[in-house]
């Protein structure tokens, strides 16, 4: 038989859980008043509150070494001007920018050859660096170089990338591979069976194959497979891909041809495709940017005469743009192509002097790009003839101000070479010029200096070459003053 109180339970189970209830309530009320009244209770909050102030304490004076007692590293300073200066000197169309001493700020690199034996400068890179190798050339002797030196991915598995030199030996292109670091000769001349002219460039197909390209006779590209040239050469196997795309169509033609050009080439570029590196070919008469996959021409620009290589950079955001110099003297004209359409996004009348140097672009914050420009605005829509001593001038655009060319500086010495630099990654633009004679029989002065752009633009001449814009000349300027540069992803 059931207990009484189990029958009640079960007759009223929620009477029961009430009891329950309120007996737990109790117990907890109890423990808390005998914890209360335990004398360890105020002794624990005390040390909980010593223990809270003390790390608080250590905190902010870790902090405090950190921020104030020990020095940071000093930064090293970039200047906003320089110059130098190397007397009866002469100098040579090169420019580069590289980190060298590892500062994180961009180095300048150049060629000069000072001819007063009387200084200490008649040093040699030998007497700087480490000679890794050197070795005379085995071209033939009436064999002209098409080509400076090539680098090729590592083909004699020696984990250095290795060399191609291109030569024209009686009508024939040949080709020199030779090992990046030993210097030997890999194998033996390699011919590519066509003759050619200067202009090479290595492209690497859609399947990951490389190819050597080159303008060849009657208006032509031809090409040849690295693979195919390195087995010729030391008559084995290469690790190297081919592509059966490329190879199908130059085993169709003889010679090995790829692509027949409107006019004379005269300079090839690789660019950026939709599944790769597509070819931009620049000839007397039009430029042809052809389709890296399939060789097929994706759009046509006839042009009259371009002046210099082109240079790449984003007219509108994250988008690239080519911008070629169409005509010469007075009759140039800058023009934007769509990369990928080739349409037209911005042409402007620049008229040109007489050893103005190369254009440059820089990208900006705002996934576009900064243009900068050389030659003489005030010739336009004149029949002044070119000046011989007419400054050269540099201006400055950005898509943001369609109608503005802002003048950045005038410069009367001769322009060797220019580059617009990020000496420092995301922070200020700099213009670098290299000047000195006109001829490397006549020395002279040579001067490497570096102006930083937002240095001019505060004096920087405004040029409006449309209605509209900003009201004010110093908001144009304000405009390039706040404009923010990036570096290369």
């Amino acid at each position: 038989m059931m207990d009484s109180k189990d029958l009640e339970a079960e007759i009223h189970p929620l009477k029961n859980e009430d009891k329950k209830l309120q007996e737990n309530l109790g117990n907890q009320a109890k423990a808390e008043d005998s914890l209360k009244g335990s004398p360890w209770q105020p002794h624990l909050s005390r040390c909980r509150t010593v223990a809270f102030f003390l790390s608080l304490f250590v905190c902010l004076f870790v902090v405090f070494v950190v921020s104030f007692i020990i020095p940071c590293p000093d930064r090293p300073a970039s200047q906003g001007v320089w110059r130098i200066d190397y007397n009866a000197a002469v100098t040579y169309d090169f420019l580069a920018t590289e980190d060298i001493n590892r500062d994180r700020i961009q180095d300048v690199l150049f060629l000069y050859k000072n001819t007063n034996g009387s200084n200490n400068f008649n040093l040699s890179c030998t007497d700087e660096g480490e000679t890794l190798w050197s070795h005379p050339s085995s071209f033939g002797r009436n064999a002209s170089v098409l080509s400076s030196l090539l680098q090729l991915p590592d083909v004699d598995a020696d984990g250095a990338p290795d060399l191609l030199v291109l030569t024209q030996e009686e009508k024939e292109v040949g080709g020199y591979l030779y090992s990046g670091s030993t210097g030997h000769q890999i194998g033996h001349r390699g011919s590519l069976g066509v003759g050619g002219t200067t202009g090479s460039l290595l492209h690497i197909s859609p399947a990951g194959a490389h190819y050597i390209l080159f303008p060849c006779a009657a208006s032509s590209l031809c090409g040849c497979s690295v693979k195919g040239l390195h087995e010729k050469a030391t008559g084995n196997g290469s690790p190297l891909r081919s592509d059966p795309r490329w190879e199908g169509v130059l085993n169709a033609t003889t010679p090995r041809l790829l692509w027949h050009s409107p006019g004379a080439i005269r300079y090839l570029m690789n660019v950026p495709g939709k599944t790769g590196e597509d070819l931009l070919l620049v000839s007397s008469e039009a430029c042809v940017l052809v389709d890296g996959q399939d060789l097929a021409p994706r759009w046509t620009f006839s042009a009259a005469q371009v002046l210099r290589k082109p240079i790449l950079g984003h007219y509108k955001p994250d988008t690239l743009a080519v911008v070629i110099e169409n005509g010469t003297g007075i009759d140039r004209q800058i023009v934007f192509l769509d990369l990928s359409t080739g349409a037209v996004l911005w042409k402007q009348a620049l008229p040109g002097l007489p050893g103005d140097p190369q254009s440059a672009s820089l990208p900006t914050a705002d996934h576009r790009s900064a243009f900068f420009f050389w030659g003489l605005h005030e010739l336009m829509g004149t029949n002044q003839t070119e000046p011989r001593d007419a400054q050269h001038t540099l201006y400055v655009f950005h898509p943001s101000l369609p109608g503005i060319l802002l003048e950045l500086a005038n410069f009367s010495a001769n322009i060797v070479a220019f580059q617009a630099v990020l000496f420092e990654p995301s922070r200020h633009a700099a213009c670098v010029l290299l000047m000195g004679p006109a001829s490397p029989d006549a020395p002279g002065t040579v001067s490497v200096a570096k102006h930083k752009v937002r240095d001019l633009v505060p004096s920087g001449r405004v040029v409006r070459l449309a209605e509209g814009g900003p009201d004010s000349d110093q908001a144009v300027r304000d405009r390039f003053s706040r404009l923010r540069y990036r570096s290369e992803a």
